[in-house]
């Protein structure tokens, strides 16, 4: 049987995110946990996140687990998410600036005040609710139609340096990127746990996942 390491670090929908990969796979083993040996002994890894940058940097070093997440980013399929994704960036503006793990090079930054779409009409923030999202080439897009809509939460956005470590972006009203992948790690803005039918194809495409692009 396979495994999946949630890290639990005490920020993320945990409940929805180990509930929804069981579904998406129900032989799976999930074990939702910040024991460095659960999580070095997954098969896949799973990092997810809700709330404030700071926070979330603070109890990842107060729990001992930047150093371990640095570690199992090099060599099992990883997938981060909403938060958990800005925090493999360098930085983030949130909070008067706080530095992250530096996976990614590249920054976090917040929507402008007073976004307006197309038409003119406000743009509220946070960013929430349903969004197409256009794919460049990857295993974990198979049989996920180009602009499925998947849902978003969010009121900063990453801003990677390099544009080959950009798999996916999504317009607010201007296009940003909403996914990041590079060899074995692929973290995304979106919340695939409640994104219904594409969001479980997603999960379901990195529990099958070797790493591999």
């Amino acid at each position: 049987m396979s495994s999946v390491a949630v890290i639990d670090y005490g920020m993320g929908n945990l409940h929805s995110i180990g509930k929804a990969l069981q579904h998406a796979d129900p032989q799976t083993q999930v074990q939702i946990s910040a024991d460095a040996q659960v999580i070095q002994r997954a098969d896949r890894v799973v990092f997810p996140g809700v709330g404030a940058m700071r926070d979330c940097m603070q109890a990842l070093h107060d729990l001992e687990l930047v150093e371990l997440i640095r570690q199992v980013a090099q060599d099992k399929p990883f997938l981060g998410i909403c938060l958990g994704m800005q925090a493999l960036l360098t930085d983030s503006e949130e909070n008067g600036g706080v530095n992250c793990l530096n996976l990614f090079p590249g920054h976090v930054r917040r929507f402008a005040e007073q976004l307006c779409d197309a038409q003119g009409q406000p743009l509220k923030i946070p960013h929430m609710g349903w969004n197409r999202v256009k794919q460049k080439p990857h295993p974990l897009w198979h049989n996920i139609a180009e602009d499925s809509r998947f849902y978003f939460v969010h009121s900063y956005f990453a801003c990677p340096d390099n544009e080959q470590d950009s798999i996916a972006a999504t317009d607010y009203p201007q296009p940003f990127t909403c996914a990041l992948a590079r060899n074995n790690v692929f973290a995304v803005q979106f919340h695939p746990e409640k994104s219904q039918s594409v969001g479980l194809r997603l999960l379901q495409n990195f529990l099958r996942w070797d790493g591999a692009v």
